[in-house]
């Protein structure tokens, strides 16, 4: 059976509710914490029940991704681990994880019941002013990653592409300081396989961090992964932070976030491509489009240069996912155009176009219906390739859905 695209890892039910205050005292303001299942709050499975039934929770991690790209056309499968229960096998929250995908074509034949841990779950404290709150994060059966089996799964499913999701968040995904992962990339690409991953905010209150220009013990895991990477995005916090971590601390802390990024881009691309030959693409996120960086299949590189985003009419419903949803519209971009990519030279700018689209559509979704936006691919390149006079966003809509 042939993928286009296998996301790997991090499966978790995100819960928000403005009662979930006990995030912030975790995580900081609008960070994320890592924490313990022993410390889990002990809701029962029914109240996990009910609160998806009410529509308080959302698929986070593969599940801000996969749907979208399967919903652009794309043969989309996930594979991760979720929590053994009782209903129809899993728990609450992994059943309803699994039902989202299935629900929207997403192949789930790579899924591990886990017989012990619980499926991950994430508490998202949902201000009442509109702010993104903290993220409490619980990995639990995300913790028990095992590349042994997932490698049997990108045999069966040959994807065209490998996506882990987070460096950063799995005990045994993450372990050797991250070299299993880097491993299990390089032996991805053995297999002519393109890969990417991301990381997450990690380490608690980003201000804080990046002013004390602490390292972050979780990006270091970037060091051996980063060179078996074809395609990475950060964010502009978690790029501070990765500088914190693996360059010279604080060094560029009084210069502008235009000077900062195309520093740190280039700062990442002469680190970790000098003995890569094949295209790679690296960028940093900001809330009117990215930066990238782009090295095509000939060896010429191109930028740092920023791509703003042409779609930043609509009013937000909601940015947890943001990144992910961004990424999801990049990926998609370069699958469509895999062998231009792997062996020759692809537009960026449409690339990064088709990424803001896709965010700009998911983050401005209701909550209940986050996918609901995403066109076909031939529908969305029609509007990121062509100058068309698109003024609002329910022009928008309307220019990419079927």
């Amino acid at each position: 059976m042939l993928t286009d695209l296998l996301i790997l890892n991090t499966a978790v039910a995100d819960f928000r509710s403005s009662e979930f205050d006990f995030v912030e005292k975790l995580a900081g303001k609008g960070g994320l914490a890592r924490c313990k299942t022993e410390d889990m709050p002990a809701y029962s499975q029914q109240q996990y029940k009910g609160w998806i039934d009410s529509g308080k929770a959302t698929a986070g991690g593969p599940g801000n991704t996969a749907p979208l790209v399967a919903k652009a056309g794309l043969k989309t499968a996930v594979g991760v681990n979720l929590g053994k229960g009782n209903f129809d096998g899993l728990d609450a929250s992994g059943r309803f994880f699994y039902d989202t995908m299935t629900a929207n074509k997403v192949d789930m034949s790579a899924t591990v019941a886990h017989p012990s841990l619980p499926t991950g779950t994430t508490f998202v404290y949902d201000k009442p002013c509109g702010d993104r709150g903290g993220i409490a994060y619980f990995p639990n059966a995300n913790n028990d990653f095992d590349f042994k089996y997932f490698k049997a799964a990108v045999d069966k499913l040959s994807p065209k592409m490998v996506y882990y999701m987070y460096s950063g968040l799995s005990d045994r995904g993450d372990a050797n300081g991250g070299k299993d992962l880097a491993d299990f990339m390089m032996w991805c690409r053995s297999k002519g396989i393109t890969t990417t991953a991301d990381s997450h905010t990690l380490g608690g209150n980003p201000e804080q961090l990046i002013e004390s220009k602490a390292s972050v013990a979780e990006y270091k895991m970037l060091e051996p992964l980063l060179p078996e990477l074809d395609i990475f995005f950060t964010s502009y916090d978690e790029a501070r932070m990765i500088e914190n971590t693996l360059g010279e601390k604080g060094k560029y802390l009084n210069i502008s976030e235009e000077k900062y990024i195309v520093h740190f881009l280039e700062f990442l691309s002469e680190r970790f491509w000098r003995k890569c030959k094949e295209a790679r693409v690296f960028g940093v996120t900001v809330k009117d489009g990215a930066f990238v960086i782009y090295k095509d299949a000939q060896g010429n590189v191109a930028g740092p240069e920023k791509v703003t985003s042409r779609f930043m009419f609509g009013n937000v419903i909601d940015l947890v996912g943001a990144g992910d949803s961004f990424r999801a519209g990049f990926v998609t971009y370069i699958i469509a155009n895999i062998e231009k990519f792997r062996n020759g030279k692809i537009e960026i700018a449409h690339a990064v176009q088709m990424a803001n689209l896709f965010a700009s559509l998911y983050v401005k979704a209701p909550l209940n219906n986050r996918y609901s936006n995403i066109g076909k691919y031939e529908k969305m390149f029609n509007v990121v390739s062509r100058d068309l006079k698109i003024q609002t966003f329910e022009e928008l809509v309307a220019a990419v859905r079927d």
